[in-house]
Formats: C-alpha cells, structure tokens, sequence
C-alpha cells in the first residue's frame, strides 16, 4: 500500500502523483478532473480545505474497503496518504520543511493595527501613499485627542442638520408619517450615543457643558485663575515637552584646505545634550549618510554639527575644526536635505565650504499650532492638555518651561495660520478634502461606493471568502456607518444587491451571509426588529421587494443548478442552507411561517428542471446525440451502456453529496432521479428497439441499471424501474425457452456420441450439461430479480428445467453403464474399465448438482427435488448390484472350475491317481493354487482401480460390502451343495486361501466387523475348520501349511 518515494534523501513529488492517479482514480477522474470543480475554484468558491476534505473522504472509503493488515492499522494507512496530499499541496522537496512566514491571503484574516487598514483601504480606494500621507498629516489621524476633538465637531454638526430637518420638516418619506418625529429621535440617539461612548474616554476636568472665563495673564510665574477652587489649574511642569530630532549628515561640499588622503569626520549635537560622531572617510569623498537621533524638552533647541580633520602634529591634543553650522530647526522646519553654508576659521582656503544634512523635528500629539511673533527671540506654541484644556505657552531658546502661559478651558479653539501639510496638499490637489466638511456628504451613496469597492478587492483576494468580509474591514465599515449615521437598512440592503450580482455573474457566495442580511432587512421592513420598531423610508421598502425577488430568482437557480453551483457538497452546508433561505424568502413576513406544502412545490418545480439540466449537460458531456442518430446497433447499445453507467454516478453522487440537504423531502429527490431517469429511458428504448432480434447484448446494461436501482428504497420498484422490466421480461423469458432447448439437444447429441473418457468429475457431456445449467441459473440470478413474484418463478422454472435435464442424463447413463457391463468377460482376466468408473462418477457428481441445482424452499418444489434424489440413489444401487454381480460371476467360474475335483467325479479320479503316481518321480505342482491367488489378484486389482477412480467414498464401501456379503454367500451355498461330500483336497486349500484372503483384503479397504463376520462367514469359517480337520487326521501333510489359522502370519 505505501511504497517509498525518495530519492537521494528528497520527496519524488512525480511518483507520488502517479501513484495517487492509480491508487484513487475517484478523486483524480471524479473530482480533480471536474469541469464543475474547475469552475467553482475559478469563482472563488473552492479552498484547500475542500479539496483536502474530498480526498480524505475518498481515501477513507478505497482504505476502509481493504482486508486487515497484520501489523498496519488503516489509521495508519490513512496518516500516510494524508502526508502524501499535503507534500504535493505544497510542492516541496522536503516535507519537514515549514513556511517561514504565513500566507498574505491569511494575514487578511487576523486583527490588522492601523497601519495594515491604512495600507488595505489605500489599495481598495486607490489612493496614493502620497496623497494618503497628506491627508494623515493635514488631519492629524495620529492624533488621538484632535480626533476626539473633530468627532465631537462631526457630531455636533449632525445634531444642527437634524434640528434644521425638524424645523423645515424636510424628511425623507416613510410609510406612515408618524415615522417623521420617531426618525428625528433615532438621529438624536444614534448622536448621543457616540457622544456618550467618547465622554467614556478618560479626560480631564471638563465636559459638554461650556462656560465662558475671563481669561488671565502672567508673566513668568503667573498663572492662569479660572473658576472656582476645585478646578484644576495647569502649572509649567503641565506643558513641559518631549521632542523627537532625527539629523542625517549626507555629505561636505567646497573641503579643499587639506590633502585629499587625509581623514575627516562630523560631530553633531543639541546644545545641552550629548554629542554624536560619524564614520571617518577621506577628503577626497568626505560622505556618510549617517544618522543621529537625538530627544529634547527644548521647543526651540539649538542644533551644532562640526566638520574635523585628525591631526597629524606629535603634541596635538585635539583634531582640527575645518568649519560649524548651527541650526534652530522647529516642528514646521522642511525636512528634506539642504545644504548649509559652513561658518570657517580666519584664514582658511575653504571659503565656500558647505555641508549637506537633514533635520527632521517631530511634533508631540498635543502641540497643535506654533506661532512666530515679531521678536526673533520669542515663539508661542498652542497645546492640547485634554479634549477641552488647552494652553498658550510662549518659549525663549534653550528653555524647556515656558516663559508665559495661558490656559483656556471650555472653549472652542480655531486657528486658522498657515499649514505646510495643508500648503502641500493644495499642491498636490488636495485641499478639497482635506479641507472638507463631513456633514455635507451624501454618507449612504458613499458608504455603498466604499461597500462595493472592499467587496470587489475582497472577492478578488487568494483567500475563499465566500463573501464574508474579513475582520478589520468589517471592523472599518462599521466605524463607518456609526460615525456618519448609514443606517442599517441602507447597509444591507446593498450588500444583499452587490452579492445577488456577484452570484448572479458566477462567483460563490455563502447563503448564510446572504440569510444573515436578508433576515436583517426584513426584521427591518416588517416591523420586528429586535430592537423595536424602527424608521421604514419608502425607499427601502421598495428595494427590498426588488431584491426579494431577484434573490428568490436566484436562490431557484441555484437550486436548479444544485449539482453545478454546489458540486461534490462544496461548499460545505451551503446546499443546505439554501433551501433554508429559500423558505425565509418565500414568508409573507418574518413572523408569518410559509405551509410546508408551498415550499415543497417551489423546491419539486426546481428540482424538475434539475433534472433536465443535468441530463442535458450529460448527454453533450457523453456525446449522444451525434453517436444515436448514425451508430450501428451495437453501437448504440455500447453508448447507452456508457450513458448509463454516467446516470448511476450522477444519481449516486446526488444521493453522497446532496441527500443531506434534501432531507426534509427526501421523496422530492426521488422524484427528481425519477425524472431524470425518464428522460434517460428515452434514449435506452430508442437503441433497444435497434438491436436484432434474440440478441443478449443488453443484459448487461439490465444489471446495471437493475444493481443500483433495487439497493435505492425509493427508487426500487418505482416508474423507471417497471419499464425497465417490463422490457426485459419477454427477453429473460425468450433467452430461458431458447437455452432449455439448446441444453436438451446438446444432452441427447453428446450421450449419444459420448465416449465415457474422465473429465474432470464426470464425462465431457455431464460436465457441460451441469455448467450450462450452472451458468443459467447464475445469469438468472445476477440480474437480482426485483419483482418477487416473477423472480420466484424464473427460480422455480429453473430449478424444474435442471432436475429434468439431470433425470434425463441419470437415465441414459444407466442404460450406457448396464450395456458396456454386458460386453466384458467373466473370468479372472475382468478389469473394471474407466468409462463404467466414469459412468459411476457422473451419477455422483449428478447427486452432489442437484444439492445446488435442483433445491426450493418448501411445498412441492422440494418434493420433486425429493425424487431425483430418490432417482439417483436408486441407479446407484442398481450401478452397485450390476457391477458386484459381475465381480460375484467371476468367483462363480473359480468355483465352477473347483467343482471340478468333487468326490466321485472321474476328473476327481483321474487327478489324484495321476498326482501319486508321479509324485514317486517328480515335484509335481500344487493343483488349484494358481486358481487361488489369480482370483486373488483379480480382486484387489479390481479394489485399487474403484478406489483411485471413483470419486465418492461412501458408494465405494457400499459396493466393497456388497461384494464381500455376496462372496460369501455363493461360496457358503456352493459348500452347503456339498455338506454331505468331503471337500478334496485342493479344493480346500483354494477356498482356504480364497476366504483368508478375501476377508483380510475387505477388512483392509475398510469393510466393517459386523458385515466381515457375518453369519455366512461364520458358516463358511467353520465348515473349512472341520474340514482341514479331516484332512489333518487322514493325510497330514496334503494342506501343505495352509489353515484357517490367522492367516496374517502367510505371504500375500
């Protein structure tokens, strides 16, 4: 089962491949080479995952189909074949290698920080990193309490557009005009609520209610005194700063007072902080790019950078200054590189030295506006402390506190000096927005652009979505709706509108999303939110009766379409929940359940038109349609077969894959295979009626159609399953009379030609009728029959047409075998010939078919199987009688011949005065011995030829015991001729010999103690004891050894 696929230590992906092409044809032909899996991964709608859960299905049955293992667990089996999926999923060389950074398409799907929902929505908007950074830096989006600050300002203007709707009773329209007044309040909520979520923000004192304070001036140590006692004033340690100062020193320019091998540096430095050195290089090329960072509390701090060289002299202590420039930079400075004029010693060649460097001064969040005065040496800064605290704070160089300050609390602060964010975004062409105000958009057109926009680029990503939008954008677009007040209704209904389009254009949506909103929108609409009732605008009433319908339409598609829009169950439950939404969309209103019977109708028109769909589909994947109209008949039914053999996987894979989903009505899809199946039916007649008549091609395609229908409750006996019969019914019949007539004529032609050579368990003829019975009787029983009554009478006629064809075949070779008997001789010479042990054998392979041939359960069926039984037994014992009684003629003759040498006769005279008179002379020979041991020969010759050519042993003691009683018998009645004549001599030594022998040779092939000692041999034993007897007191030595005695103790 698992074979090694390295090479040299590395994963050979080309063998696994081939093999799973091998091993697991279903998931390569069935799934991997789908036209419907291909489209499914094409719209979207198919992930690893599924493909995955495919093969583990398939591998679980081909695995769980296999014999046990010794020693190898299928669990095992299973692991092994998952570990060969997932090395070609990934396509590496080495299967302990794993991924150094997670996939993009699942980075999507986690918690994404500010800066990756900045970047996403810049590439599903489409803006520029340039004008993004405008906009962020115009608008403070770093900024936590300016946002804060612009929120409120948003809410507030939100608040004055309502007031003005209610003044100038603009409202959109509703269904009912008690709905004006109730939507004024749900603008106010929804206000008040983000009002109330951000004063949840920790602030300090202050709120909502604003009061105005005469404002106060100090000077140095003054303070700011506004309101009463336990207000909290702000001191100078409150506004103390923390700046950020970034200085890059790139290159010097103009440096020619010392020799261009000589080594110079840079020193730079905040004044009252440390002091930083870059690299050394040559002054030939005196550049660096080297950066230094450096923090200050100083708003206004003074920056030095120094140009060195080393000094060469034995007592210099110090390197020598080759030139300074100091700066004063601020948060506003420009913060691209520039060049600066270097201040250089008396007398110094370098006359235009200059350096090039930048100083980037980051802004803290809550310094928000820096003014200069007309004092070169003073600077004021406005800062946010709070939400609603600010201050005015004045600095002079070098100083970390402020020389002045002033607090403003519960004011609103504008201020409208120039910007360089703002300056910069006029000149890239965005001043519209940055300077745009919120509350004047048209939010739900907007809303719906930027909807769209996120589900194109989400559809649109590698990750299978199914339309689920992934977590930070749900998270955005919510932001979104509660910040500009989109309502709910408006949100899903375009989200329905753009995923019907999305489906409706082939891409794979998830029907529990398109449930989730639907239910959304008619909770909405119908009056039942769980929230309460709610504002309906006529509008989305409207809309939502459009996109009922257009959704019903699609959701009756899909169903049409089940096998092409959900294949092999993909995805997962979506079938399923289909229908489900299918059902919600068809109620009159949410709390208003749809009559199960209405429902039922709409999903059996769908699946009617299924049927047709996925026939159609099959026979221009199959081809039919060209082959039907100009193929031969065999053809015809070749193509017909294939079609069918399609229609079986089709319903097959309806029944594994989508059952499931139709559980509610399993009987709908019954009837939707019923269809299917009937449209089917009229290609398999057209190329029935085609085919020559008494021709049996098309069993095959009976058993095909007949296997995978009886095993289907539903479809078993159903309208295309009795067509079906009622077509094969006259052909079973016909091919049955036409095979009985053929089996007879071959019995009566092949017996009489036959010439009894061993074939097998019997002769040619028995062996060929008993495997065409044999072979009918399977046929028959392939085609698993699924009308009882019919297929309780093709049994009962077969079982009838065997039993006659066996008694047929019994009779004849009775007569063969009584015939051939007759023609051989009586005398010791007989050899029992093959062709009667053939004859013999036939009859026992007759008893042993007709175990299996001729039996039925019960009534009169098994009587008449009772009889070829009672037939067969019967012939066997006149088998038996005939052939003892030919082996028992044989010792006749010997007797006859012993008869011979009885007292009185003149043979007798002659011998013995012949004997004695040359015994005087000669050995003369022992007369009769020979006679003794041919018979002797004669019978175990004749014992070992039955035992090594009959095949049933009980028939074989049968015989033997016979043949000994019968023995027996006529020595016992040809001595009782004789009771009043002594026995001559040799004659009592051949029938010593001949009883010994006899009955040790029986005992040998197993005859019994019961029928050895049986009365006519106890009669036989004890007329030739008293006979040798005699002869022991007249003439002693004439037994010349032989005796009645255990005759084990003789030879042979």
């Amino acid at each position: 089962m698992c074979r090694p696929h390295t090479v040299s230590g590395k994963i050979n992906l080309a063998l696994l491949k081939e093999e799973m092409k091998t091993s697991i044809p279903e998931e390569w032909k069935v799934f991997l080479k789908s036209d419907r899996v291909a489209r499914m991964v094409h719209s979207g709608g198919c992930s690893a995952s599924d493909f995955r859960d495919v093969f583990k299905k398939n591998i679980e049955k081909r695995v769980r189909s296999l014999p046990e293992i010794d020693g190898l667990s299928k669990e095992t089996v299973l692991s092994s074949w998952l570990a060969k999926y997932d090395a070609i999923y990934r396509g590496e060389e080495d299967l302990c290698k794993q991924p150094n950074r997670m996939a993009l398409s699942a980075v999507s799907e986690l918690i994404l920080s500010k800066e990756q929902l900045y970047e996403m929505f810049q590439q599903i908007l489409g803006i520029k990193k340039l004008e993004h950074q405008l906009i962020y830096n115009a608008c403070q989006l770093d900024n936590g309490d300016e946002q804060a600050a612009q929120i409120r300002r948003e809410l507030d203007g939100r608040l004055q557009l309502a007031e003005q709707m209610a003044r100038e009773r603009k409202f959109p329209k509703f269904v009912t005009r008690e709905m004006e007044n109730m939507y004024i309040e749900e603008l106010r909520s929804s206000v008040n609520l983000l009002m109330a979520n951000l004063e949840s923000l920790p602030v300090s004192k202050g709120g909502p209610e604003f009061k105005l304070q005469k404002l106060k001036r100090s000077q140095n140590s003054a303070f700011l005194d506004i309101g009463d006692e336990n207000e909290v004033q702000l001191s100078k340690s409150d506004v103390v700063l923390s700046f950020t100062l970034e200085i890059v020193i790139m290159e010097v320019q103009g440096l020619k007072s010392v020799a261009p091998n000589r080594i110079v540096y840079c020193t730079m430095e905040v004044e009252g902080g440390e002091k930083l050195q870059t690299d050394q290089a040559e002054a030939s090329r005196p550049q660096w790019g080297t950066q230094g960072d450096f923090t200050t509390t100083h708003p206004r701090p003074v920056v030095k950078v120094k140009l060195f060289t080393e000094s060469t002299g034995v007592l210099a202590l110090e390197d020598k200054e080759l030139g300074r420039v100091v700066l004063y930079p601020t948060s506003n400075s420009p913060k691209s590189p520039d060049l600066h004029k270097m201040i250089v010693p008396k007398n110094s060649q370098d006359s235009d030295l200059k350096i090039k460097l930048a100083v980037r001064m980051d802004k803290p969040p809550h310094m928000k506006h820096s003014l200069k005065c007309n004092s070169v040496i003073m600077k004021s800064f406005l800062f946010q402390v709070s939400q609603y605290t600010f201050a005015m704070c004045s600095y002079r160089e070098k100083k970390s506190e402020p020389q002045e300050l002033m607090q403003l609390e519960g004011y609103t602060v504008d201020y409208t000096a120039p910007h360089t964010d703002t300056d910069r975004g006029q000149k890239h062409g965005m001043d519209e927005f940055i300077s745009a105000n919120p509350c004047k958009f048209d939010h739900a057109s907007l809303f719906r652009l930027l909807q769209r926009q996120t589900l194109d680029h989400r559809l649109n990503d590698s990750y299978s979505c199914l339309g689920w939008f992934s977590p930070g954008q749900v998270f955005v677009l919510d932001e979104y709706c509660a910040r500009y007040g989109v309502r709910g209704c408006h949100r899903h209904l375009c989200y329905l509108d753009e995923l019907i389009e999305y489906s409706e254009n082939g891409s794979v949506i998830d029907p529990t999303l398109l449930h989730y909103s639907f239910a959304f929108c008619a909770s909405h609409v119908h009056g039942n939110r769980p929230d309460g009732i709610g504002t309906v605008s006529v509008e989305e009433k409207e809309r939502f009766e459009e996109i009922k319908d257009r959704l019903s339409s699609l959701l009756e598609n899909q169903i049409s379409h089940f096998r092409y829009c959900f294949p092999f169950g993909r995805p997962e439950g979506a079938l399923k929940a289909t229908l489900s939404l299918l059902e919600r969309v068809l109620m009159k209103d949410i709390a208003t359940p749809i009559p199960a019977e209405e429902v039922k109708k709409v999903v059996r028109k769908c699946l009617e038109k299924a049927a047709l769909i996925n026939y159609t589909r099959l026979t221009e994947y199959a081809k039919i349609e060209e082959t039907m109209n100009q193929a031969t008949p065999a053809r015809k039914l070749e193509e017909v077969l294939h079609l069918a053999e399609l229609c079986i996987e089709v319903l097959q894979q309806n029944e594994e894959h989508h059952s499931e989903a139709f559980a509610w009505w399993p009987e709908l899809l019954a009837e939707h295979a019923e269809k299917f199946l009937s449209l089917y039916s009229v290609d398999m007649d057209s190329a029935l009626e085609a085919q020559p008549q008494d021709s049996w091609d098309s069993f095959p395609l009976f058993q095909l159609l007949n296997n995978a229908l009886r095993n289907d409750t539903l479809l078993c006996n159903g309208k295309f399953h009795k067509h079906l019969q009622e077509i094969f019914v006259p052909m079973v019949v016909r091919y049955i009379d036409l095979m009985e007539s053929s089996i007879a004529q071959s019995i009566h032609r092949g017996l009489e030609q036959e010439s009894w050579q061993p074939v097998n368990n019997g002769s040619a003829t028995s062996e060929d009728l008993f495997w065409k019975l044999d072979a009918l009787q399977m046929f028959v029983f392939d085609l698993h029959w699924p009308e009882p009554e019919f297929a309780h009478h093709l049994e009962q006629r077969l079982k009838l047409m065997a039993t006659d064809m066996i008694e047929a075949c019994v009779k004849r070779t009775r007569i063969a075998f009584e015939l051939k008997l007759q023609k051989t001789n009586k005398s010791t010479d007989f050899r029992i010939p093959s062709y009667l042990c053939t004859m013999f054998n036939v009859l026992v392979d007759a008893k042993k078919q007709t175990a299996k041939l001729c039996i039925l359960d019960g009534g009169q069926e098994q009587q008449y199987h009772s009889k070829i039984d009672d037939l067969i037994d019967e012939t066997v014992k006149e088998i038996i009688s005939l052939l003892v009684s030919k082996v028992v003629s044989v010792l006749e003759g010997v007797l006859s011949k012993l008869s011979r040498y009885d007292e009185g006769t003149f043979f007798s005279s002659l011998v013995s005065f012949t004997v004695k008179a040359a015994a005087k002379y000669v050995d003369v020979p022992k007369p009769g011995m020979d006679l003794a041991d041919t018979y002797i020969m004669f019978v175990r010759q004749n014992q070992d030829i039955l035992r090594e050519k009959v095949n049933e042993e009980m028939y074989i003691e049968k015989l033997f015991d016979q043949w000994y009683s019968n023995s027996m018998k006529v020595i016992c009645m040809w001595l009782a001729d004789r009771l009043d004549v002594q026995l001559h001599i040799y004659q009592l030594k051949t029938l010593i010999k001949i009883v010994k022998k006899t009955y040790r040779d029986f005992r040998l092939q197993g005859v019994m103690e019961g029928t050895l000692n049986s009365k006519t041999y106890d009669t036989v034993h004890s007329r030739l004891t008293v006979e040798e007897a005699t002869v022991s007191v007249t003439d002693a030595g004439g037994l010349q050894g032989i005796t009645m005695k255990d005759s084990d103790e003789e030879e042979g």
